[in-house]
């Protein structure tokens, strides 16, 4: 063989490992449902660009056209789903009616790259075309049987998670700082206000117990600023005015005392020590500011 025909032979041979290298590749496609359509619906391709170990940049778009008979190609957009990755979005719309239910296929095409690299190969997609009567077939062979459209994929509820979660805490914050609160201003009462004071011995004591009027006794004394009895009571609505509406209950309060303790008998009128002093308390708390 002459050296001529060598050389021949490895520039063929070169030039065909060079269009094999340039073969495009095999696309991985999200294709529309294969059924249902008639004259006026939209389908969407869905085409990876991001390809395993490299970023596919795609060269020049085609504009939007018509493409066969059937189909017009109306936008092509390049976006991301969830997980970052990127998609060419191709969108169609079914722009003929045939006659009868029939097969028709959306085009394959070739997605050229930016940088020279082999391109992504789009392969055809066969769809059912139905026309617009009523009288029309679901099932042709090869696609089976009508199903429906396909469940939509629900939407994260991560940030609606994460949002309630916050909701949560800030009422938990809520409810913690008045119950602070209340423990802070119940604590606060039982030192400085009498009747609250009070109170809070009456609840471990009975009603008949002295201890318990003994409680109240002291209380009334603290409010008036003196050792209050029934001649001087007078002084405690002066000192405390918003008292007088209770005149009545304290002034049988003092002469069952003067009776129980003084007299040394049981006292005539049925006098309750917790029941007048949560009476007092509230006149107590009413006039806090």
């Amino acid at each position: 063989m002459s050296r001529l025909a060598i050389a021949l032979a490895t520039l063929m041979i070169a030039s065909g490992g060079a269009a094999a290298e340039l073969l495009p590749e095999p696309a991985v496609v999200r294709q529309p449902r294969a059924f249902g359509y008639q004259l006026g619906d939209r389908l969407e391709q869905w085409v990876l660009l991001d390809l395993p170990g490299r970023p596919f940049q795609p060269a020049e778009l085609p504009p939007p056209e018509r493409s066969g008979a059937w189909f017009e190609r109306q936008a092509l957009v390049i976006e991301r789903d969830d997980e970052g990755r990127r998609w060419l979005r191709i969108a169609y719309q079914l722009v003929n009616s045939p006659p009868r239910l029939r097969t028709v296929s959306l085009p394959g095409w070739t997605i050229a790259a930016a940088d020279g690299s082999p391109g992504l190969q789009v392969p055809d997609w066969p769809v059912s075309a139905a026309p617009l009567s009523r009288e029309t077939a679901f099932t042709e062979s090869g696609l089976g049987a009508l199903r429906p459209d396909r469940t939509p994929v629900p939407p994260s509820i991560a940030p609606l998670a994460a949002a309630q979660q916050r909701a949560f805490a800030a009422l938990a914050g809520v409810l913690l700082a008045w119950a602070g609160w209340g423990l802070w201003r119940r604590q606060r009462d039982r030192r400085r206000l009498p009747f609250a004071h009070a109170a809070d011995e009456l609840r471990h004591l009975q009603p008949d117990d002295p201890a318990a009027w003994q409680a109240l006794h002291r209380a009334f004394d603290r409010t008036a600023g003196c050792v209050v009895d029934s001649a001087t009571l007078a002084r405690l609505f002066e000192r405390r005015p918003e008292l007088t509406p209770l005149a009545a209950p304290i002034e049988a309060f003092y002469r069952a005392s003067a009776e129980r303790f003084f007299a040394g008998r049981t006292p005539s009128a049925d006098v309750s020590p917790h029941a007048l002093c949560r009476a007092l308390r509230k006149r107590e708390l009413a006039t806090q500011t």
